[in-house]
């Protein structure tokens, strides 16, 4: 049986094409930012692996986009078995252009619950730590990996990273962390030779179910604009990036407050 051309047999055609489709791995897939990405790069033509505790969230990215699109694996980054997972995934996938890390927990923590405050931080940081790093040094092992062809690594941060939020102690800090790791990361990777390219992603409010329905956020942004900002941030593989130019603005402001100012400020709520 010919293929294109008349000169290409089907199968070799079937496995150049394989090898030319891009490929990503999303973490957290099964809702908000994540999922909307995971979409959007399926429709994008990319073969994504999916991982997050929601299997059946994950199931029907799959049942839409079809399996031989979409791979998933049910995960929960704090647990040790997430490692095993990725594994798993990777190994069904090959080897990812992208990779990115959107799995998290939020929210503000007036009554400073400290179970609320621990479990943020073990999702936020030691989940992070645990999932990326296993990426890290699955890239240092694979040959395909070379200057020319470096894999890409996203985290969905936030934009209270950037400074102490009162509100929100342990969600502001464990984002801190998170972008705190991945310039480390970066010079990692440097040192060491390592081909990937590293995007801190910024998000300020943007209307997922990690937000408490009851409440005002200024400048929300939908999801939708929130998806559009990120992948052309991806495309251009931006070491930052903060969206829109009213957060970009915002934070700006407050990192040049001086911190004895900034730790006596009381109007940072809502």
């Amino acid at each position: 049986m010919v293929g294109v051309q008349g000169w290409i047999p089907t199968f070799l055609l079937k496995k150049i094409l394989y090898k030319m489709q891009k490929k990503a791995v999303i973490i957290g897939a099964s809702s908000g930012i994540g999922r909307a990405l995971a979409e959007r790069l399926a429709r994008g033509g990319y073969k994504i692996g999916v991982a997050a505790r929601r299997r059946e969230s994950l199931e029907q990215l799959q049942a839409e986009f079809g399996a031989q699109n979409v791979v998933v694996a049910e995960m929960d980054v704090v647990e040790q078995s997430a490692t095993a997972a990725l594994d798993t995934l990777l190994e069904q996938l090959g080897a990812p252009d992208l990779f990115l890390y959107v799995s998290g927990k939020g929210g503000q923590n007036p009554d400073l619950d400290e179970q609320l405050e621990l479990d943020i931080v073990t999702t936020n940081c030691e989940g992070m730590v645990r999932v990326v790093d296993h990426f890290v040094n699955y890239v240092k092992r694979q040959p395909c990996y070379t200057a020319k062809n470096r894999a890409h690594i996203a985290v969905v941060t936030s934009v209270a990273g950037t400074t102490g939020m009162g509100p929100a102690p342990a969600y502001s800090a464990s984002k801190s962390m998170q972008s705190t790791y991945i310039t480390a990361l970066v010079q990692h990777c440097r040192m060491y030779k390592v081909a990937i390219d590293f995007t801190d992603i910024r998000p300020g409010f943007v209307a997922t179910p990690i937000l408490n329905p009851n409440k005002h956020y200024p400048m929300l942004m939908s999801l939708e604009q929130a998806t559009r900002h990120i992948m052309r941030g991806l495309k251009r593989r931006r070491r930052i990036v903060i969206f829109d130019w009213r957060f970009r603005l915002l934070v700006l402001f407050w990192n040049i407050i001086p911190r004895w100012l900034w730790e006596r400020l009381t109007i940072i709520r809502n």
